[in-house]
């Protein structure tokens, strides 16, 4: 279900207090839970010995929520520099952040290894040769291509841009020995947002079957698999929560029949990151007009810039209006935010009851890839973030931008070149 009922009951008689104090738009999380699923999470793969969850950064890049899940033993999956900075304000280093970049520059190898240095993932063979200097631990992202199926979100593996290919990966790791690598892990992402747990135990006994033919040809004896992210949340009321218990049961299996093969067995990581953010954040904006034409339209004070995804991938977030839950159901609206785009649209003829203007409409499931997937096309000006700490207090974590910020740019040292 959208929302969890905890989050909202602890949320809703608080809603009008918050938004007179903060003003709308903004997003607010959930701490508790949020903490509650790195609980769930670590206690679900307990039988596997060194079990990491590397926090995907690009999720929701917010240092404050970055140290919540700090405090319960993850590490941080970063793609960028900025991101690397962020998992280094909040105290991790080297084998606590694994840097999973594709398209990757010499600089951005330089800032990885920098400070500590972080568990390179390679996504591509020719990226071997841009390395600064010989890492002692090194990964390659593994893309199986036709053996293996993706989703809407990340694409068919033949057709997506991440990745070593079946063809390439033996000799990834060949070429990785002769530069004098000691130590060996490998990684896969194939899909985004998957809620059959079933993929994602066979996602696990891909790479066990990977390294244990790596093993045989090339004597490595891998220290991790990373099976990637992708553990899917509900986002429409009628759609089943991912069992993560049978996942975890399947791959600890599938890991203690490895051992028995081989007599040793790597580290499992994975590095989800809506899984554990998403569900506990919403976006809350206020209404602001109405407009009747050939639809009728719900106008609101926040925009496609504040939460990208249903434009962006035709994406549901559930809606509900504050104070309004039970109320009888209008008839089928648009919500609409002041982006001159038209999929500028929380909601395309959705049932919501009839709203008023200054009415609080509450977008569930906005704590992952909402603020994160934010921009500034038209002049829009991100929102503030907000967090609901377990004691019912409620912080500002993320001021909203200013007209400042979106000049900021503008204010430069001249340069020109001429001819």
């Amino acid at each position: 279900m959208p929302m969890s009922d905890d989050f909202k009951k602890r949320l809703s008689p608080l809603l009008p207090d918050i938004v007179n104090t903060f003003g709308t738009p903004f997003h607010i999380y959930d701490e508790a839970g949020i903490k509650n699923t790195c609980d769930t999470l670590n206690t679900a793969f307990k039988a596997i010995p060194g079990f990491k969850e590397y926090f995907a950064v690009k999720a929701l890049p917010n240092p404050t929520v970055m140290a919540l899940v700090r405090e319960k033993g993850f590490g941080f999956d970063c793609s960028s520099v900025p991101e690397l900075v962020l998992a280094r304000q909040v105290g991790a280093r080297a084998e606590e952040i694994m840097f999973t970049s594709n398209n990757t520059s010499e600089g951005q190898f330089r800032a990885a290894m920098d400070q500590g240095g972080a568990i390179l993932n390679l996504d591509d063979i020719s990226l071997i040769s841009k390395l600064p200097q010989t890492p002692d631990l090194i990964c390659f992202r593994y893309n199986p291509g036709p053996s293996r199926t993706g989703n809407a979100i990340i694409g068919n593996p033949v057709e997506a841009k991440y990745g070593v290919s079946s063809g390439q990966i033996r000799g990834a790791y060949e070429q990785a020995l002769k530069l004098g690598v000691k130590r060996f892990g490998i990684h896969t992402m194939l899909a985004s947002n998957e809620l059959n747990y079933a993929y994602m135990v066979e996602t696990a006994d891909m790479l066990l079957e990977t390294v244990e033919k790596l093993h045989a040809d090339l004597g490595i004896q891998f220290e991790f698999i990373n099976i990637g992210g992708g553990l899917g949340i509900p986002y429409t009321p009628e759609a089943k929560a991912f069992d993560l218990g049978a996942m975890a049961r399947g791959i600890t299996r599938s890991f203690e029949k490895f051992k028995n093969r081989n007599g040793w067995v790597p580290r499992l990581y994975m590095e989800s990151g809506r899984y554990i953010t998403g569900p506990h954040g919403v976006l809350v904006t206020t209404v602001i007009n109405h407009k009747n034409i050939y639809r009728d339209y719900v106008g609101v004070d926040a925009s496609m810039s504040a939460l990208m995804r249903p434009g962006m991938y035709d994406a549901y977030h559930h809606i509900h209006i504050h104070g309004k839950e039970s109320g009888p159901i209008n008839g089928k609206v648009d919500v609409v935010g002041a982006l001159c785009e038209n999929n500028d649209k929380f909601a395309v003829q959705r049932d919501l009851p009839r709203t008023e203007r200054g009415d609080i409409l509450v977008i569930h499931d906005t704590g992952a890839h909402g603020h994160a997937m934010g921009f500034n096309y038209n002049g829009q000006l991100r929102p503030k973030e907000l967090l609901l700490r377990k004691d019912s207090s409620v912080d500002l974590i993320r001021r909203a931008e200013t007209a400042a910020d979106y000049f900021a740019t503008l204010d430069f040292e001249p340069k020109s070149m001429k001819p």
